[in-house]
């Protein structure tokens, strides 16, 4: 029977076939992801090399010179370009339509990596990347209290952006701004000399007096108990007692040679909202999932307000005592909707 008869004769066999389209249509819609832009892939690798004080001449003959030539022998490039800047080379490998971008990237680095004793001491290792819709945050969220930046930074970074970062969707969320804290430890050179000691000697000292490790158990009959080894230094003035062995013999502390601050980085990036500084909360998603929906878990987590516009939960009321108050200052989910 051909599909036409089947409809007339039989109706009621059209008509469940329609419903089961209609019901498998809505179902299929509800689980749609919402994005921007259609996911495509640019066949583009980056691989950026530090080399701090060097200047570019010298970046371009130590560094930038050698890392063409390893990844010269590479299959499917296009072109291949490169900059010296001071202090960092960079290098761009376009690839050929169609080139598998993840095959070639674990190839470069395994190129890269056979000639990094080529390249001088001081240069960091090479990091190497490629482009992904994945790399630029759905979110930025600005952040203001009343606490200072570097305890704000604090904050932030120990307590606030963890609870963001555990949100169904979200890859990542990074901190753009404020200030981090740093314990600085300032050698004076002629005092150390003086005590026959060398920057590297006290480096290795206070690296190893900040260790924290397991050492192994001991089992009874009845019970299983851990050892571990606790040296974490818990204060500036437990770092400024720490004893130090000369070479002849005579035991000084580490504020003798150096002087040991509670200090910041150097800042690097500046984030700044209505002409006052604040710190940025940017959120990336994973490559699965839809945008639309991290960005409301997102801003629930934030604040939930009642009727009367009271915030009942999320960070704003956790954090209130510290009047914590985040606003959404770029949201990529708002062009997607509309």
């Amino acid at each position: 029977m051909k599909i036409t008869e089947i409809s007339i004769k039989r109706p009621s066999i059209i008509i469940v076939l329609f419903i089961i389209l209609t019901l498998g249509g809505l179902f299929s819609y509800t689980r749609l992801g919402y994005e921007l832009v259609p996911k495509f892939e640019i066949n583009v690798i980056t691989v950026q090399t530090v080399y701090p004080g060097a200047s570019p001449a010298e970046v371009e003959s130590s560094v930038t010179k050698k890392i063409e030539d390893a990844i010269s022998s590479l299959e499917s490039i296009k072109k291949v370009e490169s900059t010296s800047l001071e202090g960092v080379s960079i290098v761009m490998i376009t690839l050929n339509n169609g080139a598998d971008v993840n095959f070639l990237l674990t190839d470069a680095q395994r190129k890269i990596n056979a000639v990094i004793n080529d390249l001088p001491d001081d240069v960091k290792t090479p990091s190497l990347s490629k482009f992904s819709l994945d790399d630029v945050a759905i979110m930025s969220l600005a952040v203001t209290s009343n606490l200072s930046e570097k305890e704000l930074y604090d904050l932030l970074d120990n307590k606030i952006q963890p609870v963001f970062a555990r949100i169904n969707g979200v890859a990542k969320v990074d901190l753009i701004g404020g200030e981090e804290r740093e314990i600085q430890i300032s050698v004076d050179p002629k005092k150390i000399e003086g005590y026959g000691l060398t920057i590297s000697q006290v480096q290795q000292i206070v690296a190893s007096s900040n260790l924290d490790f397991p050492t192994g158990n001991v089992s009874t009959r009845d019970n299983r108990t851990t050892i571990r080894l606790s040296g974490k230094v818990t204060s500036i003035e437990e770092l400024r007692n720490l004893p130090i062995t000369t070479p002849a013999g005579v035991q000084i502390y580490l504020r003798d040679i150096a002087d040991v601050r509670d200090g910041i980085k150097e800042i690097e990036k500046v984030a700044r909202l209505d002409r006052q500084n604040t710190i940025l909360l940017q959120v990336f998603k994973q490559s699965d999932a839809n945008a639309v929906a991290v960005s409301e878990a997102v801003k629930k987590t934030i604040a939930v307000h009642d009727k009367d516009g009271k915030v009942i939960s999320g960070v704003e009321k956790d954090y209130a005592a510290q009047n914590i108050k985040i606003l959404v200052a770029n949201d990529s989910s708002e062009f997607t909707l509309n």
